[in-house]
Order: C-alpha cells, then structure tokens, then sequence
C-alpha cells in the first residue's frame, strides 16, 4: 500500500491536486502499520497548502428542535422521540453568545436553526440578530438555516453573512438511506446558488453513519467536487429517540483515516473538526486528528451535545505551536 501514499506525496504535497476516488478509497483501507505515515503526510499537506493557523469557531442554535425534516442522525427532528424540544433564542442571547465565542479567540460565529428553510419570521430575526452581533462584536458572522430560494440568498448577501453552512450529510448514493423528506440534489441546489452569491460555502457531513468504505471515498470526492472554502467533518454521537440511536460509533482508526483521506482529497481546503470527535477520538485521537490533516475547531458546544471545554482545545493549539488564526487574516 506503499505506492498510495507515494503518489499521494507527488501528486498532493508537491503540486496540490486532490486525490481521485479510487485514490481516496485506498487511503481509507489503508492497514494499521501504514496510518501513522498516512496521517504525517496528510499533516505535511495541510501545512503547504493551508500553513500552521488554526481557525477556531462557535456555534449557537437560534431555533432548537421542532425540525419537520427526518434527518436520521439529528435529535431535532420533530418527527422522533428525542428529547430535544423548540427552543427560540432572543436578540440579546445571540449577541451575548457571540460575545462569549469571541473571548474564546474565534473569528466565526455561526448562527443555525432547525428548519427546513428560513420563514420570513427566522430571516427577519436573523437580520437583526447580525446587525446587533456586528454592532456589538468583531466577529465573522455566518449561518446555517437549511435549503435557501434565490432571494433568500441574495438577503443574507446583504446583511453580511460571509459564509453558509449547507452539509450535504453523506454521499449520493447512500443520502436516502438518511434523509427521506428532501433529496441529496435539493442540499446541491442551495449550495450552488450560495456559491454563485460570492457567499463562501460551508459544506461537510458525517462519517460514520452506516456508510460503505467506498461511499466514504463517493463522499470525498463528491465534496472535492463541490470545491467548498471549509468542510466540517462530524462522526456519528447516535442520540436517544432517532433511528441511528444503536448505530455503533465509529472506531477511532477509522475516524483517523478518513481525516487523512479528505485532506488528501482536499488539499487546500479548510478541514474543521466538528460534532462527535470527543466520543468518537477522545483527547489523544483529537491531537493525532490535528497533526493528520485538521486545520479548523468548532470549541465549546454543538447544537444538542456538549464538545470539549474551549480552553481544552485552546491549550492543546498551543502545546501543538499552532497559532489561532486571526480575524484580520479571514477578511
């Protein structure tokens, strides 16, 4: 499995271009022996093409739970039996959030709702939730508010959101098998239009969802495909009450390879460590996970689960000699 990794170094470290699916897929079957030189090399890429900075980001949910979608994965459906219930956040709880976001040192804040799509009742809070964060905060607002119209677009264009979150979950081919109330082509749509608004686009997914090896490589690739500023990778926290609650959690080894697996698709590509990483690799594979190819945090909490203390991640950047980046370098 040597000749992987050789023209993974020829093709990704020294000319920056991704590797294909087929390439990808031999990543992810890499043997134990070889994913610590798997890792190194994803790490050497990351560092050429990306640098040593590391962008930090948190998160807040404007409106929890209540969610018409059947995403299998998610507590917020309001289809399931999960705890999680409808929760709206007002004006000051936002800008108090994003403050408390920006004491942590990130330069992002992004603003989710558990929504199909935004109503005319979330666009018009979501303006004044980011005129009042811009007021009162040097912060990069962005947001996550489910499948977008063309004019809705062009609105978030205009109050300053820089940056959509849109996760296309998991591949194509294995999408239904998630999400049955909206297609895999829908999300696609939305994230075209958004990167057609100048808008940079967020999109990422989970791994570990009952997947194939080989639809985690369709997945890679797909998302190289798409070319997105950042991709968030979560890993499965099965969450009481949904339809993947008894869906095993990922073997951190596996969680591993696929880190260097989608950097190596990925070369210049923002990879953030999101939602599942504390059950999934614990303290140690989180540092392994960030000298393999990860270059951005979400710290603090997710939408429905805890994460790992912000001053934990932050210790662990600085240990590591990995500078958070600054809010003048994302403009």
């Amino acid at each position: 499995m040597a000749d992987i990794l050789d023209r993974a170094r020829t093709q990704v470290l020294e000319r920056g271009i991704g590797l294909d699916e087929s390439d990808i897929l031999g990543i992810l079957t890499l043997p134990d022996e070889d994913l610590p030189a798997a890792l190194q090399l994803a790490h050497e890429v990351r560092m050429r093409w990306c640098g040593p900075e590391v962008e930090v980001e948190g998160i807040v949910s404007l409106k929890t739970g209540g969610c018409p979608e059947d995403c299998h994965f998610c507590s917020q459906s309001g289809l399931f039996t999960s705890p999680v219930r409808a929760v709206w956040l007002d004006i000051p709880q936002l800008v108090e959030a994003a403050k408390q976001t920006a004491a942590t040192g990130a330069t992002e804040f992004c603003i989710v709702a558990a929504v199909r799509g935004p109503d005319a009742r979330l666009m018009k809070q979501l303006r004044e939730g980011v005129a009042a964060i811009r007021a009162a905060v040097d912060i990069q607002v962005a947001a996550s508010l489910g499948m977008l119209t063309q004019e809705q677009v062009d609105e978030l264009v205009e109050m300053g959101v820089h940056r959509y979150n849109h996760n296309l979950e998991t591949c194509r081919s294995y999408f239904p098998n998630v999400v049955t109330t909206h297609s895999w082509e829908e999300r696609w749509e939305t994230l075209r239009m958004v990167r057609e608004s100048g808008m940079e686009v967020c999109c990422g997914g989970i791994i570990g969802l009952g997947e194939s090896v080989e639809q985690r490589a369709e997945f890679a690739a797909q998302l190289a495909a798409l070319d997105p500023h950042e991709v968030p990778l979560n890993f499965l926290n099965p969450r009481p009450g949904t339809p993947l609650a008894d869906q095993p959690v990922l073997a951190p080894r596996d969680a591993l390879r696929a880190i260097a697996a989608f950097r190596l698709a990925m070369p210049k590509t923002i990879l953030r460590y999101a939602g599942g990483r504390e059950i999934t690799l614990g303290d140690l594979g989180t540092r392994d996970g960030l000298l393999g190819g990860i270059n951005a945090v979400i710290v603090g909490n997710y939408l429905t689960t805890l994460g790992r203390p912000a001053t934990a991640d932050l210790e662990l950047l600085n240990e590591l000699s990995m500078p958070v980046k600054a809010l003048s370098a994302t403009l």
